[in-house]
């Protein structure tokens, strides 16, 4: 796992290393530049000065004056070596007959490699005749070279310095980080109190939000959880007591005909049972952090067909006139298991809850140009109050199991239709049909049609 302070320190070591480097080297620059100035200079002064007291017309040969002194000491790099000559080129002078340093008559300032050495020369031009004056640039790289050193210490005890300063302050800046990691670790499972924010640092402002923002919605999820759980167990102990009865019942039957009655209600039972189980199960997979979904392209006038088709039976043992409504192609990116799932439960409760000799109608069209489902039943309706009611888990409005045609219902079909259509970006509305009586249940999806 990554350190943040060990990465902090990482890359401000770096940085004022290469500060530090590069101060070196700016110094470095710098002052060889003033040197080269300076004794460009002094080598102005010194050949100019030279060329003033130069006698061009004595000769080497005078005996009075040591023109060519014998050298056998150890050359000082800083030395200024001084060369007279006369105006045609004949050398009166030399402080050094070691170094051949060569005749010119143009008054300037030149650069020249003699004897694998770097020369800076200064050439003065005069009635007198020539004087160089001439130094080694090694001198002026050792002087810039000895002022850099000088500070190359210092600026080392100032990385330490500084470094050691930055270890504290990470410490003490990471310590409300530290605080908060610790508040966390000390919790149960239950507890799920936002953690306190005043002394958190501005910088990590916005992970302890979010991290009390996933809290709030885990606390939110486990509440529902311990309800639908509640809920579950609420409603699956009615149809287990009844299987129970139902068991006794057969087991008490007297004769062939009450044990066939008593098999045919411990049969329905089961299926009551059963459909409460299956419907949990979609309830518990159309979560938002259930199971994965697809993301298809869904033909909903194909679906359409589909669910009425397999829906027909039924309708027509209920007394029903179940029809599908509209040849256009709508077409959205979906799971078509999931959506399947929505438009059974919704037929399922338009068959359930009209009356012999009603109307069921499914369409999937545009509306205002969004892929829209429509299940439209001649019912008694919702009243508007029990409109939003009706999509939490387990209910059932007051006159609900009297209006039902059979006991099947448990209270979760629209429950399950909300999800599914969240999980798509569809909104359910429940409204009352053009013609004034029963109910119109839309599913209208906010993407446009593929």
């Amino acid at each position: 796992m990554r350190s943040i302070e060990r990465y902090l320190l990482a890359w401000i070591m770096g940085a004022l290393c290469l500060g530090a480097v590069a101060i070196v080297m700016v110094t470095y620059l710098v002052t060889l530049d003033e040197m080269n100035e300076i004794f460009d200079a002094d080598l102005k002064n010194v050949a100019e000065a030279l060329g003033t007291h130069h006698r061009a017309g004595i000769g080497p040969g005078d005996p009075a004056l040591p023109f060519r002194p014998t050298r056998t000491d150890v050359p000082d790099p800083a030395e200024i070596v001084t060369v007279t000559w006369t105006h045609d080129g004949k050398q009166v002078f030399s402080s050094d007959p070691r170094v051949a340093i060569p005749f010119s008559n143009h008054e300037a300032l030149q650069q020249l490699r003699l004897a694998q050495e770097d020369w800076i020369i200064y050439t003065d031009v005069s009635v007198n005749g020539v004087a160089q004056a001439a130094q080694r640039t090694a001198a002026r790289h050792d002087t810039a070279a000895e002022s850099a050193s000088k500070i190359f210490l210092p600026m080392v005890a100032l990385v330490l310095f500084v470094a050691g300063l930055m270890v504290v302050a990470l410490r003490r800046g990471l310590k409300p980080l530290d605080a908060a990691a610790q508040d966390v670790a000390s919790r149960t499972a239950s507890s799920l109190a936002p953690i306190p924010t005043d002394a958190v640092p501005r910088e990590i402002g916005p992970l302890v939000e979010s991290t009390n923002g996933l809290m709030a919605r885990l606390s939110v999820a486990l509440s529902t959880q311990r309800r639908f759980l509640a809920d579950a167990a609420h409603e699956l102990r009615t149809p287990v007591t009844a299987l129970r009865l139902q068991l006794q019942l057969l087991k008490r039957a007297k004769d062939d005909a009450d044990r066939a009655e008593a098999v045919a209600e411990l049969e329905a039972g089961i299926d009551r049972s059963q459909s409460l189980v299956e419907k949990l199960l979609h309830i518990s997979r159309f979560e938002p952090d259930g199971e994965q979904m697809r993301r298809d392209p869904v033909d909903l006038g194909e679906l359409v067909r589909s669910v009425v088709s397999a829906m027909s039976s039924k309708a027509d043992h209920c007394g029903l006139d179940l029809g599908a409504a509209g040849d256009e192609k709508v077409v959205v990116e979906g799971d078509a298991g999931q959506l399947t799932v929505l438009l059974n439960n919704l037929v399922e409760n338009a068959l359930r809850y009209t009356p012999a000799g009603g109307v069921v109608d499914v369409e999937a069209a545009l509306t205002e140009g969004r892929p829209t489902l429509r299940v439209v039943d001649t019912g008694p309706g919702i009243p508007e109050p029990e409109r939003e009611r009706v999509f939490g888990r387990f209910y059932r409005g007051p006159d609900a199991i009297g209006q039902a045609s059979d006991s099947g219902g448990t209270g979760l079909g629209l429950a399950i239709v909300r999800a599914i259509a969240e999980l798509h970006g569809a909104a359910v509305t429940l409204h009352v049909p053009p013609t004034g009586c029963g109910l119109e249940v839309r599913v209208v999806f906010a993407q446009d049609p593929a």
